[in-house]
C-alpha cells in the first residue's frame, strides 16, 4: 500500500510538470514541437522559410505554405545590413506573380521593429515569384524569390514539402540579434598577398604642423588657463598675445602710434601732391618720392598693426587641430622670432617602419600597407589614398635595418612616437577565400567561425586559415564563397548552442 501511494505521487508530479510545459509554450507566443521547431497550430499546412541577403537588407520570411484558396500571413524579419538593425518604419509590398497576373498586399508599417505581416491569397496553383520592395527613409531594396511553388490543396502541400526537420543547427532568433552588438559579412574570393610583419612608428606629417612665432617683444599672456599640449584648437582661435606695454624701448604701442601718424602724413601729401602732378605743377620725379613714401608707410603701418589689440600682439591659429608643443610659460618674456606654439592638424601622418635588408630587391614593388590607425582596427594605404614617399637604400653597422615612409591619408588615433604592428606586402597576389579576421573563433589554436544558414539558424564550422592581410584573413578550408559568416555576436551564439536551451520567440506567426 505504501509503494502504491508513492507511485500516485509521482504519476500526479508527471501530470503537473507536463501542465506547466504546456503553459510555457502559449506564453512564447507560438507551439513549438520536441526539438523546438514551429507548429502551425490549428493547421496542417506546412511552413517555409526563406534568407536573402543584398548589400543593403537581410529578408528571413517564415509563411504557410501557398495554397489555393487560402491566405497566408507572412512573417517577414527585414535587418539592416549595416550594424545589423531592425527595420523599425517604412513600408513593404509583396507580391505573387506569374507572367503578368498576381496578387499583391502592402503593409504601412512593422508590427514590430523588424518585423512585417503581410497576406496574400492565391488564385491559381504554379510556380511564381515572390518580390518584397521594402522603402525607408534610409533605403530601398527589392527583394526577388524564384520558383516559389503555389499549391492546389493542402494535401498536396504535405506531400511536396513533408514534415522538415530542422536538424543539429543553433537556433538564435532575429529578435536576439537585434538586441546585441551583431554583424555578418559575405565569405568572398579575393586577392591575397604574402606579407611581411614588422612595426612602425607614427610621426606627424612635416607637411601638417606649423610653428607660430612671437612677432613682436614683450610679455606672453595665455588667453586660456587650460593652455596645454594636446589641447583641441580652432581656426581663427587667439591662443595668447605678446604685450610690449611699459617697456621703455621695443615698446608696439608707441611704434604703432608713430608708424600711424607717419601713414596718415605721408596719405595726405600723396594726394595733395597727385593734384598737382595731375596738373602738371609737380615734376614726375618728385611726385613718385612721394607715392613710394606713402606706399611704404602703409605697409609699415598695417603690418605692425596686424593681429594687434590693446592687450598686445595677438597669436592666432592657422587651422582646426591640436598643441603638438609650447615652448614658453605664460608671463614670460619673448624677443621676436621666438617660437611659442606648434600646432598639428592630424589630417595625415607619417609611418616609419623598418624591413630586413634581405628583401631590398622587392621593396621597390610594395602593393600595399596595413596600419593600425587605432587600437584594434586596420587601414591600409590603397583604402585611404595613402602612399609611399621613400624606401632607404642603405644600411650601417648600428641600423641594419632598412626605413620605409609611409604618408597616411587619415586621421590616426595613437599618439605620435607610438608602436603600430603593421603588415607590408610583397610579391604576387593570389587568388583566395577571404573573410573578416573578426569572425574566426580561436579554442588552442584551432580555429572555427560561426555560419547563418538563414535568418535565425546557425552553425559552428571548423575552418582552416592561411594568410592573414590586415583584417582580412584566407580561408582554405570550410567555407565556400557566398556563404554568410558572423563577424560581431559570434560568441553569443556560440553561448547559445552550449546552453541547449530553446529560445523564446517575441513574434508569433
Amino acid at each position: 500500500m505504501i509503494y502504491l501511494i508513492k507511485d500516485m505521487r509521482f504519476i500526479i508530479l508527471l501530470i503537473a510538470v507536463a501542465l506547466a510545459s504546456c503553459q510555457s509554450n502559449e506564453e512564447q507566443g507560438h507551439a513549438h514541437d520536441a526539438a523546438g521547431g514551429h507548429i502551425n497550430e490549428g493547421s496542417e499546412i506546412p511552413t517555409v522559410d526563406a534568407t536573402v541577403w543584398t548589400n543593403k537588407t537581410e529578408l528571413f520570411v517564415e509563411y504557410p505554405a501557398l495554397i489555393v484558396g487560402k491566405t497566408s500571413r507572412f512573417a517577414a524579419h527585414f535587418t539592416v545590413m549595416d550594424r545589423h538593425q531592425p527595420v523599425r518604419e517604412g513600408s513593404v509590398i509583396v507580391s505573387l506573380v506569374k507572367g503578368e497576373k498576381g496578387v499583391r498586399h502592402t503593409v504601412d508599417g512593422p508590427s514590430s521593429p523588424g518585423i512585417f505581416k503581410p497576406s496574400l491569397q492565391p488564385k491559381e496553383a504554379g510556380v511564381y515569384q515572390l518580390i518584397f520592395d521594402i522603402k525607408t527613409p534610409a533605403i530601398t531594396d527589392r527583394i526577388v524569390l524564384k520558383d516559389v511553388p503555389v499549391f492546389a490543396s493542402t494535401e498536396e502541400a504535405i506531400k511536396a514539402l513533408g514534415n522538415e526537420e530542422e536538424g543539429n543547427s543553433i537556433s538564435f532568433l532575429k529578435e536576439q540579434a537585434w538586441k546585441i552588438e551583431f554583424q555578418t559579412a559575405s565569405v568572398v574570393q579575393g586577392e591575397i598577398y604574402d606579407i611581411v610583419t614588422t612595426s612602425g612608428i607614427w610621426k606627424v606629417s612635416p607637411s601638417d604642423y606649423k610653428t607660430l612665432v612671437a612677432s613682436a617683444n614683450g610679455q606672453v599672456n595665455f588667453k586660456s588657463t587650460n593652455l596645454t599640449e594636446g589641447s583641441k584648437v580652432k581656426k581663427g582661435q587667439i591662443l595668447m598675445t605678446v604685450s610690449s606695454a611699459g617697456l621703455t624701448s621695443n615698446n608696439l604701442s608707441a611704434e604703432i602710434d608713430k608708424a600711424k601718424a607717419n601713414y596718415q602724413q605721408s596719405k595726405s601729401a600723396y594726394e595733395r601732391n597727385k593734384k598737382l602732378y595731375e596738373s602738371k605743377i609737380v615734376p614726375k620725379s618728385e611726385f613718385e618720392q612721394i607715392e613710394q613714401n606713402y606706399a611704404i608707410a602703409k605697409s609699415t603701418y598695417k603690418t605692425l598693426n596686424a593681429g594687434y589689440s590693446a592687450g598686445g600682439k595677438q597669436v592666432i591659429v592657422p587651422f582646426d587641430g591640436y598643441l603638438k608643443s609650447l615652448s614658453v610659460d605664460n608671463g614670460s618674456f619673448v624677443e621676436q622670432g621666438t617660437s611659442l606654439v606648434v600646432i598639428t592638424s592630424h589630417k595625415s601622418s607619417l609611418l616609419e617602419t623598418q624591413i630586413s635588408a634581405s628583401y631590398s630587391s622587392q621593396l621597390q614593388s610594395i602593393h600595399d600597407v596595413w596600419y593600425q590607425p587605432n587600437s584594434g582596427s586596420w587601414s591600409s594605404l590603397n583604402k585611404t589614398g595613402g602612399k609611399i614617399i621613400s624606401v632607404g637604400k642603405e644600411v650601417e653597422t648600428d641600423k641594419p635595418l632598412l626605413s620605409v615612409f609611409a604618408q597616411i591619408n587619415e586621421v590616426v588615433e595613437m599618439p605620435e612616437g607610438s608602436f603600430t604592428e603593421v603588415q607590408i606586402a610583397l610579391g604576387k597576389s593570389v587568388k583566395a577565400t577571404i573573410i573578416p579576421k573578426s569572425a574566426l573563433l580561436e579554442d588552442y589554436g584551432n580555429y572555427s567561425v560561426i555560419v547563418e544558414l538563414s535568418g535565425e539558424s546557425f552553425e559552428r564550422r571548423p575552418v582552416t586559415i592561411g594568410k592573414k592581410n590586415g583584417d582580412q584573413v584566407e580561408i582554405k578550408t570550410g567555407l565556400s564563397v557566398g556563404e554568410m559568416v558572423v563577424t560581431k555576436g559570434a560568441y553569443q551564439v556560440k553561448m547559445a548552442a552550449m546552453s541547449g536551451a530553446v529560445p523564446a520567440h517575441g513574434h508569433d506567426h
